[in-house]
C-alpha cells in the first residue's frame, strides 16, 4: 500500500505530520497562546526533520575515540549544529512572543486576535 519506503522514513514522515499540525494550529486559531504554541510544534517539526536527514544507519557521533579517523565512521555533524543553533533561536523569538503578548493582554484584556484587531480599528491605529 504505502511501497518499501514508509517504515524506512518515518521519522520524516512524523516531521511532515508535525509540521502540518502545527501550520493549521497556527492558521485557525484566535488566541495567541494557542498561535505560539502551534510555532513551537512547527519549529519542533524542522528540528527533527534536520535530525533525522543529518543520521546515518550504523555510524556515530563525529568525536574520535580509541584513534578512528575515517570518515565513512562518522555522521555529519552540521545538521546537528543547525538543530541546536535553531533550538536556541527558537526559545528567544518564543520569549519575546510571550512578552508581547503580555503587554497585549495588560492592554486589552484579552488574547482573542479578532477582539484585538476590532479594538484597534475603534481605536484609529
Amino acid at each position: 500500500m504505502f511501497g518499501g519506503n514508509f517504515l524506512f522514513n518515518i521519522g520524516e514522515e512524523v516531521a511532515m505530520i508535525l509540521f502540518g499540525i502545527g501550520f493549521a494550529n497556527l492558521l485557525f486559531q484566535k488566541n495567541l497562546i494557542k498561535k505560539i504554541i502551534g510555532f513551537n510544534i512547527m519549529d519542533t517539526a524542522i528540528y527533527l526533520f534536520l535530525a533525522e536527514k543529518g543520521y546515518i544507519t550504523g555510524r556515530v557521533a563525529p568525536i574520535v575515540v580509541d584513534g578512528i579517523t575515517e570518515v565513512e565512521m562518522y555522521i555529519n555533524p552540521i545538521p546537528s549544529g543547525l538543530v541546536l543553533t535553531g533550538i536556541v533561536v527558537s526559545v528567544s523569538v518564543t520569549a519575546l512572543m510571550l512578552s508581547l503578548t503580555i503587554r497585549l493582554y495588560k492592554r486589552y484584556q484579552t488574547l482573542d486576535l479578532d477582539e484585538i484587531s476590532e479594538r484597534l480599528r475603534k481605536e484609529g491605529l
